[in-house]
């Protein structure tokens, strides 16, 4: 065989790889297409429960008539696009998280597989679950403490729980000027959203630490041992993510050092179903094993 065949026989597989990423990267795309706009079909509806929060906080302030506004003609559009294609990407990640496993699969072993795939249906499932927590819980807290500060229109005061109509206008105040929050939809929507996919994100920490921990990136007393570094670090991507109030930040640290600590705990049941396993089929050395152990102690007290 000569050397243009060569060439010729390896070009092929990567060819056909080629050719079903393209297939793979499609179907993806169309799904998220097709996400996107029947998101942007009830696009009202998810702004309006995106702004429940901030309605709420407003209406418990005493303005029982909550407004928001745009100030620009393409704002509400591009508004109802942002969260189209959030919530796209939402519906599609099934059809997208299924198109990588039928991309990836081909080349991995059995027990490859059955590691990959239960972190492939967790995954959506914390995101989800963080994005719920920072819209119930985050959301409000923060809303309740910016709006908070402001005094309360004097006839938002005078009327709130009366029951009659409300007219700014018959309202006259010797001195002094009523501050009132006129918010934009925009960015208002842009605190929410920000919330959401940090906390979204932020619960994905047990998986990407699990799924180190079964390549063998990680171990349960690495991350142990670095947690003095782990707090600097969430207490930065805490200042980063969030608004700047104490309260917002203090959850987020905390909510995100527990999934730390959960991260730890499962990364060493892998490590034991790992040497579990080692020991049944007889490679696991405990003389070695103890030997690296007690150099690793060895190590750590020189530092």
């Amino acid at each position: 065989m000569s050397h243009t065949d060569d060439i010729e026989d390896s070009a092929a597989p990567l060819i056909e790889h080629l050719a079903e990423l393209r297939t793979r990267l499609i179907r993806a795309v169309l799904a998220f297409i097709v996400g996107m706009v029947i998101c942007f079909s009830f696009g009202g509806q998810i702004l309006d429960f995106l702004l429940i929060p901030i309605e709420n906080t407003m209406r418990d302030l005493g303005n029982p008539n909550p407004v928001m506004q745009y100030t620009a003609p393409q704002e509400y559009f591009f508004t109802l696009v942002r969260i189209s294609m959030v919530g796209g990407l939402a519906l599609a990640f099934p059809v997208i998280g299924y198109q990588l496993w039928r991309f990836v699969a081909p080349g991995l072993y059995k027990n490859e597989k059955n590691a990959f795939l239960p972190f492939l249906i967790s995954s959506p499932a914390l995101f989800l679950l963080g994005a719920s927590f920072a819209h119930l819980v985050v959301v409000p807290l923060a809303m309740a403490f910016f709006l908070g500060f402001a005094d309360l229109p004097s006839y938002f005061a005078a009327l709130v729980g009366s029951g009659e109509a409300i007219d700014p206008n018959a309202v006259v105040q010797d001195k002094g000027i009523d501050i009132v929050f006129n918010g934009k939809v925009n960015e208002t929507l842009d605190i929410t959203l920000k919330m959401i996919v940090a906390f979204g994100l932020c619960f994905q920490l047990p998986v990407l630490l699990t799924l180190m921990g079964k390549a063998g990136l990680v171990s349960a007393e690495g991350l142990g041992n670095v947690r003095k570094y782990a707090v600097v670090g969430i207490l930065l991507l805490a200042a980063l993510v969030t608004p700047p109030d104490v309260i917002t930040q203090l959850i987020l640290f905390v909510v995100v050092y527990g999934l730390y600590e959960i991260s730890i705990f499962l990364v060493g049941r892998v490590e034991k179903k790992r040497e579990a396993k080692l020991r049944a089929e007889g490679y696991y050395d405990d003389e070695e094993m103890d030997d690296l152990a007690e150099q690793e102690d060895l190590n750590s007290d020189g530092k």
